[in-house]
């Protein structure tokens, strides 16, 4: 560990299960770590093992230089950062908050820090809380470069990986809103197929690892996809939409037919027949990505 770190004192405001994981990895890296919670109770466990529990927010933000904040959303952060005496307090110190919610949240938050004399950094955290101090963790930050690098040591305390994607402060956030779609549509999906597998007499224990080998085909799929997205060719060699749109229509069918409502699936074979309605029949699934971006624009 930096001497940098050693000597470094940390502020967290919120402490639901994830922001008690990051003052548990400042307090095991030995920095002076000071909490404080809207709801009064939950520092109870991080005072005992070495953490100063402020009286208000205010006082917990004048205890470090560097005040870390993770709550549920931005509108409760908001809640705590721009009151009057708090924001007084946050003067000249650095803020890092790791709250999950949209680029726009971040890029308005960053200008009310700018307008404040507020030095301000945005981030989110792609892992559970289990991973928070281990090598499994992983962050993201965006913000002034300059500002990451003198915070760095701190932040490297909470372990795992930590990557500075750039300066525009909406960044982090973009990444995390893409990668979350991701996950909770995969879930959405794999919440699907156990409920027309149980119709269909198989359980979802009998299914999972079935699941996993079809999980463990997207990786080297999103590599692939990513490259022909960016490039804007989308063969559909070997699998075009036209197929694609066979089998969703088939889980649609088989779905319905049990009384399982299939409007996810519906909404992706829209899509795909979307894209062959307008010519691109022969191409990818991925072609999609176009055509959504095209209508949102």
């Amino acid at each position: 560990m930096s001497t940098h770190s050693e000597q470094s004192a940390v502020t967290v405001l919120g402490l639901g299960p994830m922001g008690r994981a990051l003052a548990g990895a400042f307090l095991d890296a030995g920095l002076p770590t000071t909490v404080w919670n809207r709801t009064p109770g939950k520092d109870r466990e991080l005072i005992e093992r070495g953490a100063v529990g402020a009286r208000s927010a205010e006082e917990a933000i004048a205890a470090s230089e560097l005040t870390v904040v993770c709550v549920v959303d931005y509108d409760a952060s908001d809640a705590i950062l721009r009151r009057d005496g708090v924001t007084d307090a946050l003067k000249g110190h650095t803020v890092v908050n790791l709250t999950a919610d949209t680029p726009d949240r971040a890029r308005d938050t960053s200008d009310w820090a700018a307008g404040h004399g507020i030095r301000y950094l945005d981030g989110a955290i792609m892992t559970p809380t289990t991973t928070i101090g281990t090598p499994a963790a992983v962050f993201i930050h965006s913000g002034p470069a300059k500002l990451y690098e003198e915070h760095r040591p701190v932040l490297d305390t909470l372990g795992g990986t930590h990557t500075h994607l750039g300066e525009e402060i909406g960044r982090a956030a973009a990444y995390d809103i893409a990668l979350l779609d991701i996950f909770w549509t995969a879930m959405a999906g794999y919440a699907h197929a156990l409920a027309v597998a149980r119709a269909e007499g198989v359980s979802a224990r009998e299914l999972a690892p079935f699941a996993k080998g079809i999980g463990a085909i997207l990786p080297p799929l999103f590599e692939e996809t990513a490259e022909e997205v960016d490039r804007g060719t989308f063969s559909g060699e070997g699998n075009p939409i036209t197929s694609a749109v066979s089998s969703m229509s088939h889980i649609v069918h088989t779905s319905e037919g049990h009384g399982i409502d299939a409007g996810v699936m519906r909404a992706a074979e829209g899509m795909a027949r979307r894209a062959i309605g307008l010519g691109h029949g022969t191409d990818g699934f991925i072609r999609v990505a176009e055509l959504l971006g095209r209508s949102g624009s």
